[in-house]
């Protein structure tokens, strides 16, 4: 319970910069008695001298006093801007809390977030990694403004926006016959025991490609991390499906791994920029959403090992 009240804080804070009692209940247009039975409450409540009053001498503060009004104008101050709806709005305006999907989040965080620091410096940007389901729960909850993730699990309540299209790729040991092809199909790789991330929407996504084809491939290990998938599939214990290929063609215990462009049409999805539309918008959650767009819209180096497609762009999915 507070028993201290902002004017009795606001009457502490008027007498330490007025100096005395006289000017300072001038200030405030209150009686200079009832400045006084309020400092005394307060200094009672706190079990603290203040201020130093001597008949004929200007008040002076004791030491406690020192930092104890440091800390009270600002509460002054932030409670001054909690009754202001301009600065109320500057508050909440001037925060951006962007997504990213695990798996893209190696590859795209960090140049976006450079961007978006580069561009919008006086915005507090906060950002979190998570899977799908957590994605769109966030967003509908207004915890997230903006999420670069797949266009899976998000029905008509969120705004899309497709940023680039990418294909998956399959990686595999060297000594799996197919290294030797330098480009793989979905029906290459039916028979192949896989090895596929197992997020829920992931990996029906991936198993829903292969039977569209009329498929049913044996999924061997189900793992949550990229590199785990690399690992295993370096040692020849399955092949590996993924949307992203990270430079280098050795795993993170030291053995080589090659990457295959799966070329099928039916694979290539787009890498998109989701908000929730029933959600306010702000100025700075659409000038992030451009620029987050723009940066996407680059062209993409031709040794770039990403697998992003450099000839795509930014168009709204409909």
């Amino acid at each position: 319970m507070l028993y201290l009240t902002l004017r009795q804080i606001e009457y502490v804070v008027a007498v330490a910069h007025a100096g005395s009692l006289a000017q300072a209940a001038q200030n405030l247009h209150v009686s200079q008695p009832a400045l006084s039975v309020a400092l005394n409450l307060v200094e009672e409540k706190l079990g603290q001298k203040l201020f130093i009053r001597r008949k004929g001498s200007p008040i002076t503060l004791t030491a406690f006093a020192q930092n104890y009004i440091s800390e009270a104008e600002k509460l002054l101050a932030q409670a001054q801007r909690l009754e202001d709806p301009a600065a109320l709005a500057r508050i909440i305006n001037g925060t951006l809390t962007l997504g990213c999907f695990d798996d893209l989040a190696p590859t795209c965080l960090a140049p976006v977030l450079q961007s978006l620091r580069a561009h919008l410096p006086d915005v507090a940007l906060r950002w979190r990694i998570q899977d799908f389901e957590s994605l769109a729960r966030d967003m509908r909850e207004g915890q997230i403004d903006l999420a670069i993730t797949y266009d899976l699990g998000l029905d008509s309540s969120f705004d899309k926006t497709a940023l680039r299209a990418v294909s998956p790729h399959a990686f595999i040991a060297p000594q799996n016959p197919l290294a030797t092809l330098p480009r793989l199909h979905l029906a290459d790789l039916a028979t192949q025991p896989l090895i596929l991330f197992e997020e829920g929407l992931s990996i029906r996504h991936m198993l829903d490609l292969f039977r569209m084809q009329g498929h049913n491939p044996k999924v061997i290990h189900r793992v949550r991390a990229l590199e785990v998938m690399r690992s295993l599939a370096a040692a020849n214990d399955g092949v590996g499906i993924a949307y992203t290929r990270p430079p280098g063609e050795i795993s993170y215990d030291g053995n080589p791994v090659l990457a295959r462009e799966i070329c099928d049409n039916s694979a290539i999805e787009p890498i998109i920029l989701a908000r929730s539309n029933h959600l306010p918008p702000s100025n700075v959650i659409s000038t992030a959403a451009n620029l987050i767009c723009q940066h996407f819209i680059k062209p993409v180096a031709p040794d770039d090992q990403t697998g992003f497609d450099p000839n795509s762009s930014a168009i709204p999915l409909t």
